[in-house]
């Protein structure tokens, strides 16, 4: 896997603590956990949406 999902391996969701279930929506800009269903925006540095 490469680009920006990539980095997502092996990262926590912060609500349920369950590994590897984050997953990238580019459509919707989203960034969410499988598991629980909470889910945050993706910005870039400068505060667009990526």
């Amino acid at each position: 896997m490469t680009g920006l999902g990539h980095f997502l391996d092996g990262l926590r969701c912060s609500v349920c603590r369950t590994i590897n279930t984050l997953w990238l929506d580019t459509t919707r800009a989203l960034v969410e956990c499988r598991e629980c269903g909470q889910f945050a925006h993706v910005t870039t540095d400068d505060g667009r949406t990526a």
